[in-house]
């Protein structure tokens, strides 16, 4: 009996034990799948946001409007004051981290080292707002600000001395004036795009991406863009001040770059057609390596333009001030190289020499067997970022890589980077619904924000761009945009984004964008600080000592160490960035931050210190979506001058 009795008793314990631990199983799931739905990390604001209005997705007190502050609800997050941002030194009005003048003459002038980005370390990093100059104004709106820029915005007269006989800029008043001339067209841009197009087929769509090496103003994309090409310029911080500068404030897309040492941040076969304008380039020398990095970022089929020296050189050879011999040496190293890199000269007409790269790699048969040539040994062309220039050739991808549709059918057309299968974890049917996806999202900020659709905003960063859904879905002629797909991104999209008929770069969101402050319009961060919060530093010891190292050495040369000096400049966190995107963000521009909860509230409240006026908005979904929006406006204000803070 006794024996009965215990046999009874440990059922009885294990029928309670079992009971015990159901119920706890069921509790967790519970717990867990309420946390999934993301009902507590922080929703109660956006819920009480949600009750001020009808509807959730419009920000009726939130001022986009030029010159103006936006109104801000009063949230009671019961935290303490954010962390008040100064305003910097006017010095640095026009600061470029990245491409700074005094730090770049600590480096190497061979091959343009100089001139190429060297961010500085942390230990020398601003943390403060950079201010906008005494008078600065909002741009005129597109097409206007094509030929009229506020000499207060970028008051820099020494091009219009300098390029007078040229056509570049004229100053005129309160205003400079861009006639649309160049070195190369000083009867204006629209003249000489005709010479062009009377080769290419610009006008049926067939080419819709441009890159412009050593663009001066941008007057060639400028006058690009009325002909629906899309043309990405760039140029150096050099001696001709502000010429990038000028171009953003026109409205144009440009960035401050060179070719020098490293490769350029673009993907291979990215380009419909590359363009050379009395650039400057030694084309013929460092082995031909500037002429393989235009033949690994052009398409195939795509055109290469030179104009200007060596080009018809034995009628200008005395204009140039230089020797035949010289020049007779130069355009046949450039004939020479285009010959191995498998172009075709198509034209040569004045000072105007058009090539066109072959369609495939079978028209290049034999020269597998030049002993003049090497193939670059990288699996991935699109591995450019702080990547030495190498003086190889770039071989045709394995795979063919299909026929584009012309524009703008090409916008939404599957790229042939997907129907290939080259982007591994994508498919066809999964491309489509991510631009399903962005098109519900932007017709949301467009409720939120009625002037994306005026022509207020020209120029647009989205500063995660994946495949580019958010660009195609504002596609308009009133704007344009720059797609950024972080090196650190899960995904290599960029190659895709090109495809589509779209442009945008490679970037590093730990280090400045090359670029001038208040450059842009409207930025869009889509998960960018969920991306990089494994990157952040976190106020722990090992960080400590990691930043503490790196200020003790103050390290500036990236060659010394590049495993060791690469902790230096990766280390970045949330402040950083938002620093970085209010020195590119114009007074008064707009910025829509997308997120996870907590992303957002730790962004809100660093911001709060930043002349930044927000608000956070629900999911299209409603308020249990554990992503939500942040939407603001950058307060006007000047060097020791105005501003629109909120009272």
């Amino acid at each position: 009996m006794a024996l009965k009795t215990n046999s009874s008793d440990g059922r009885t314990r294990s029928s309670v034990q079992i009971f015990i631990v159901a119920g706890l199983c069921c509790f967790f799931y519970i717990l867990g799948a309420w946390q999934r739905s993301g009902f507590g990390k922080g929703d109660s604001i956006a819920l009480e946001i949600s009750k001020s209005g009808a509807d959730c997705n419009i920000v009726p007190n939130l001022n986009f409007e030029t010159h103006h502050g936006g109104e801000v609800e009063t949230i009671d997050e019961s935290e303490s004051k954010p962390k008040v941002f100064e305003p910097c030194s006017s010095k640095y009005t026009d600061y470029t981290p990245c491409q700074d003048q005094r730090r770049a003459m600590t480096f190497p002038r061979e091959s343009m080292n100089y001139r190429e980005r060297h961010c500085p370390p942390e230990n020398e990093k601003l943390h403060c707002l950079i201010p906008a100059p005494k008078g600065y104004v909002t741009p005129f709106p597109w097409p206007k600000s094509r030929d009229y820029v506020p000499y207060a915005n970028a008051p820099y007269k020494s091009l219009t001395v300098e390029k007078a006989i040229q056509n570049w800029i004229q100053y005129e008043g309160n205003v400079f004036r861009f006639p649309g001339g160049g070195t190369q067209f000083p009867q204006g841009a629209d003249k000489y795009i005709d010479q062009l197009a009377s080769v290419i087929p610009i006008k049926n769509g067939t080419v819709r991406t441009a890159l412009d090496t050593g663009c001066g103003v941008a007057s060639w994309g400028a006058y690009l863009w009325s002909r629906n090409v899309i043309a990405m310029s760039f140029a150096p911080r050099d001696s001709h001040e502000a010429q990038v500068q000028f171009a953003l404030e026109r409205g144009v897309p440009a960035v401050i770059g060179v070719l020098g040492t490293i490769k350029t941040p673009y993907p291979s076969r990215a380009f419909d057609m590359a363009h050379c304008s009395r650039c400057l380039i030694p084309w013929g020398g460092n082995g031909g390596r500037y002429m393989m990095e235009v033949d690994r970022v052009l398409r195939p089929g795509g055109y290469w333009v030179l104009s200007g020296p060596p080009i018809n050189w034995k009628v200008n050879y005395k204009a140039w001030q230089r020797s035949k011999d010289d020049l007779q040496q130069e355009q046949e190293k450039i004939e020479e190289m285009a010959k191995l890199l498998c172009w075709e000269k198509i034209s040569e007409k004045g000072e105007i020499a058009i090539w066109q790269k072959k369609v495939n790699g079978d028209s290049c048969r034999g020269r597998e067997d030049d002993s003049r040539l090497t193939f670059c040994k990288s699996s991935d062309a699109d591995d450019v970022w702080y990547k030495k220039m190498e003086t190889c050739i770039t071989p045709y991808p394995d795979v063919a890589s299909g026929e584009l549709k012309p524009f703008p059918e090409r916008l939404y057309a599957t790229p042939p980077r997907i129907a290939s299968g080259s982007v591994p974890g994508v498919s066809v049917e999964s491309y489509q619904e991510d631009n399903a996806k962005w098109k519900k999202h932007v017709n949301s900020y467009k409720k939120t924000n009625r002037l994306i659709d005026s022509g207020r905003y020209r120029n647009i960063m989205d500063m995660n761009a994946g495949f580019g859904g958010f660009t195609a879905a504002l596609q308009s002629p009133k704007l344009w945009v720059m797609n950024v797909v972080p090196t650190t991104a899960e995904k290599n999209t960029l190659g895709v984004i090109y495809e589509r008929g779209l442009i945008g770069i490679y970037h590093d969101w730990c280090e400045a964008f090359s670029t001038y402050p208040r450059t842009y319009d409207l930025i869009h961060a889509n998960g960018v600080f969920s991306l990089y919060k494994d990157n952040e530093l976190n106020l722990s010891i090992s960080s400590f000592l990691v930043l503490s190292w790196c200020q003790s050495k103050q390290l500036r040369l990236i060659g010394n160490d590049p495993a060791v000096s690469q902790w230096c400049y990766t280390l970045c966190n949330v402040e950083d960035i938002l620093l970085e995107m209010d020195r590119i963000l114009r007074p008064e521009g707009a910025v829509i931050i997308r997120d996870e909860v907590d992303a957002i509230i730790k962004v809100k409240k660093i911001v709060g210190g930043m002349r930044w006026d927000t608000k956070m908005v629900d999911h299209e979904d409603g308020p249990l979506v554990p992503e939500k929006i942040l939407v603001a406006v950058k307060q006007y204000w000047v060097a020791g001058g105005n501003s629109t803070a909120t009272e």
